[in-house]
């Protein structure tokens, strides 16, 4: 087992995270900047250990095996795709995860 993972982030990640970004800097920018800052620091710790986090709940139902990471209010959903990790979203933790969320 490789000892890191390398770390892919989907484009649709990276529009939730520009809008994570958005809603918190209305408020607060520094705020929005350190939020931001810390929750890719968390995704970037995934390239050791990625099992250490949860299946979703979702999974049975969606019929994936993602996991997810938990940060604040909000979730990242990924999969661990062989010796690497794929962020797919970053969605507020009220939200339910449907297949409408991914795109190919």
């Amino acid at each position: 087992m490789p000892s890191k993972f390398p770390v892919e982030i989907a484009p649709s990640a990276e529009a939730d995270i520009a809008e994570i970004w958005d809603y918190i800097a209305q408020d607060n920018p520094a705020n929005a900047e350190g939020f931001v800052l810390a929750l890719e620091e968390q995704i970037a710790s995934l390239e050791k250990f990625p099992e250490r986090c949860s299946r979703i709940p979702e999974n049975e139902i969606l019929g994936t095996s993602y996991r997810h990471l938990i940060h604040g209010a909000y979730r990242t959903i990924f999969r661990i795709a062989g010796t690497r990790v794929v962020i797919l979203r970053v969605i507020h933790g009220a939200r339910l995860l449907d297949t409408s969320l991914f795109t190919p």
